[in-house]
């Protein structure tokens, strides 16, 4: 049978402590999405299902404009708009809740670029004694969410404009802690407006929205090693892992 919310006893043996949110998905159509985030312009185009995304590849992210939300494309991994080059030397996919205010990465694109990523579900792998077991973790009561994002704008002479992005993560919440010790922040929807506003907002206030969700906005499933590829960007990769019980 497949296992959902809970998480058997075999696989709380011991939390995964890479730091990082690396995969996600966003498996919806364009006019739900349009809908729910309710975008005023669209310059993403239409929206394919994603089932494996990954670090670098280009996703639609939202933000506030002076015409209202819009959908942009964006690039999975912040290049900061100071960056003498179209890349990092360090990874910057993730960027923790913690460290905001402080990073010289981040401080800036914290107080005036936050964004919107919108997601159907994430990926975390928790190690156990037989290897590393992949996990889903989806809404438990619509089909989107958001993560809280921050973007960046990086170009340089006789180059286009490089548009990124980096997922912010914070501590994992009691139901995500048995699989990895940090998740992604997972926003509440009427705090979109605050989290996207062009107005100065303070730090303390954008920070609380950044704690870790509730457990019952999620639910959690194990999936197979299919997903462990970005190679695959398919159904089989949120098709829950079924296990038999001591009974059957």
């Amino acid at each position: 049978m497949s296992t959902w919310r809970s998480l058997p006893q075999e696989f709380s043996l011991v939390v995964w402590t890479i730091e990082m949110c690396g995969r996600y998905n966003l498996i919806t159509d364009t006019e739900a999405l349009l809908r729910f985030f309710e975008i005023q312009d669209n310059l993403y185009g239409a929206i394919v299902p994603r089932y494996n995304i990954a670090p670098s590849q280009t996703l639609p992210i939202v933000l506030e404009t002076s015409q209202g939300r819009c959908l942009v494309p964006a690039k999975w991994g912040l290049v900061p708009f100071w960056s003498k080059e179209p890349k990092t030397k360090y990874s910057t996919i993730n960027a923790r809740a913690e460290t905001l205010v402080k990073s010289a990465t981040y401080r800036e694109p914290f107080k005036y670029r936050r964004c919107l990523i919108p997601a159907t579900g994430f990926y975390e792998w928790q190690k156990g004694p037989s290897g590393k077991q992949p996990w889903h973790v989806q809404p438990a009561h619509s089909e989107l969410f958001a993560f809280a994002g921050l973007y960046d704008r990086w170009h340089a002479e006789q180059a286009d404009e490089l548009r990124s992005y980096t997922i912010i993560t914070t501590e994992a919440n009691p139901l995500v802690r048995p699989i990895h010790n940090r998740m992604p922040a997972v926003l509440q929807r009427e705090d979109y407006p605050q989290w996207l506003s062009s107005d100065p907002v303070p730090a303390e206030a954008l920070l609380a929205l950044l704690d870790p969700c509730p457990n019952d906005w999620l639910r959690a499933y194990p999936v197979s090693s299919h997903v462990n590829s970005p190679q695959h960007d398919d159904p089989d990769c949120i098709a829950p892992l079924e296990r038999k019980t001591p009974e059957d």
